[in-house]
């Protein structure tokens, strides 16, 4: 009994002597905290998507007419060469409409000169050659009337006139000598010269006739001229005919410019609705084949012999040679950080022990909505081709978007945040002290920029109590 009350004291007493001590190590010597120092050195802020490999260029095709497909040349899973013909229809009715649309441009073309063009060529013509006997004959019946001996072109000096008129008036009928004789040579090509330009001709020496009818008409009106009444008679007769003429020159140079360019800008109307004709035949033609406008590989051949197609079917898909490129989405939130030619680096599920590098080159301007979700499309590009790549593999992706060097980091955990700001503590002796402190990036491990608030080296309580 004395034994049993012995080792119940004895056990009091060591449990006295543990409270006891915890009282006086523990409580006296306060709470221990785990301290982080502040570290200088590099981080990198990052962005992490999920994408999927596509091909760089990829199209699917189909008919633009409606027909029966008669030939099919390339099958599923062949590769292609732009330009080639991968399946055809049946083009019997279609080749048949462009031999007649071509035969009706060919007609429109060979009917470009209409007679009504031709008939206004004839009757400028004739203008012309009619001009000729007008001024002709104005010049040797009534002109030389006024110099002796009236022989044609062979001016003499018009009798009873003062001296000064004499060579001037004798030098210009010699003028107009030459003129004939030029126009008269110049006849027998006037069928093979433009019409209008003969016309312009033909005006030119008839103004040159009446401007030296007015200076002869000034000369007989002389006082000291001795032009008789028959002479007055010519001149007044020549006068009027080459006003006349001129007139007459005026008017067939004006119906010309009509016909002729009425002629002709129905007959280039005609021509152009046939050529228009036959581009609309070769267009439907071209509707019948599909043909490759990119080279690659058929991932789509849905073309049979027999069969009835539509213009709305797509029948056959291509994927280029040209490789492959990463499509993800991001976030509103994140796609502010992105730039086109951040640099990339990725894994792909099918090579779960490989890294793959690439770049940004593509941000969407505009954001896709999925059943309320918000984001925006980007591209990669792979800094290497990969033969091994297909289309369709998912790619993990991690997109450095800022790198800062030399700077002062802490991990998260050691950061306070709440309403008031952002702060870490530091212990000044034993006491807490907060600080505030300012952030910049943070990288996907958890560490963040310090901008100010902290020195490096120092150390400042680990606040998520995180085991170092």
């Amino acid at each position: 009994m004395k034994f049993v009350r012995s080792r119940w004291v004895l056990g009091i007493f060591i449990l006295i002597i543990i409270f006891g001590g915890y009282w006086f190590f523990i409580r006296k010597s306060g709470p221990s905290y785990l301290l982080v120092p502040v570290m200088r050195g590099s981080i990198t802020e990052t962005v992490s998507v999920t994408g999927n490999t596509t091909p760089i260029q990829s199209v699917s095709l189909g008919f633009q007419d409606t027909g029966t497909i008669a030939y099919v040349y390339h099958n599923l899973g062949d590769k292609v060469d732009a330009g080639e013909v991968i399946a055809e229809l049946n083009t019997t009715n279609l080749s048949a409409a462009l031999q007649q649309a071509q035969a009706a441009y060919d007609s429109a073309v060979a009917s470009r000169s209409s007679t009504s063009l031709l008939e206004a060529q004839t009757q400028a013509r004739n203008s012309y050659l009619s001009a000729y006997s007008t001024l002709d004959t104005l010049l040797q019946n009534d002109v030389d009337k006024f110099f002796g001996g009236p022989t044609a072109y062979g001016p003499q000096l018009l009798i009873g006139a003062p001296m000064y008129d004499y060579g001037a008036l004798s030098m210009e009928r010699g003028a107009l000598t030459n003129e004939m004789q030029a126009y008269r040579q110049a006849l027998p090509s006037a069928g093979n010269a433009d019409p209008e330009t003969l016309l312009i001709n033909a005006t030119t020496v008839a103004q040159n006739v009446s401007d030296f009818l007015d200076k002869l008409a000034v000369a007989a009106n002389d006082p000291g001229s001795s032009a008789s009444a028959a002479q007055d008679t010519a001149l007044a007769t020549a006068r009027t005919g080459v006003a006349t003429l001129l007139a007459t020159l005026s008017s067939a140079r004006d119906t010309y410019r009509t016909q002729s360019v009425g002629a002709t800008s129905l007959a280039d109307a005609a021509v152009e609705q046939a050529k228009a004709g036959v581009a609309v035949a070769e267009a439907n033609l071209q509707g019948t084949e599909i043909v490759a406008p990119i080279s690659g590989v058929l991932t789509q051949q849905d073309a049979k012999v027999g069969q009835l197609a539509s213009p709305s079917t797509p029948l056959v898909s291509i994927i280029s040679n040209s490789g492959f490129e990463v499509d993800a989405g991001v976030s509103e939130t994140d796609v502010g950080k992105l730039s086109v030619g951040d640099k990339v680096t990725m894994t792909l599920d099918a090579f779960p022990n490989e890294t793959f590098t690439g770049s940004v080159f593509y941000i969407a301007p505009a954001q896709t909505n999925t059943q309320g979700v918000i984001s925006y499309q980007i591209k990669i590009a792979f800094s290497k081709s990969d033969p091994r790549l297909k289309s369709g593999l998912t790619a993990n992706i991690e997109i450095q978007t800022r790198q800062h060097n030399n700077v002062l980091i802490l991990p998260q955990y050691a950061i306070l945040q709440n309403d008031s700001g952002t702060f870490v503590e530091t212990l000044a002796g034993k006491t807490p002290t907060t600080t505030p402190v300012t952030l910049g990036i943070q990288d996907q491990n958890g560490n963040v920029e310090i901008l100010s608030g902290v020195t490096p080296g120092e150390e400042v309580i680990n606040i998520g109590l995180k085991a170092q």
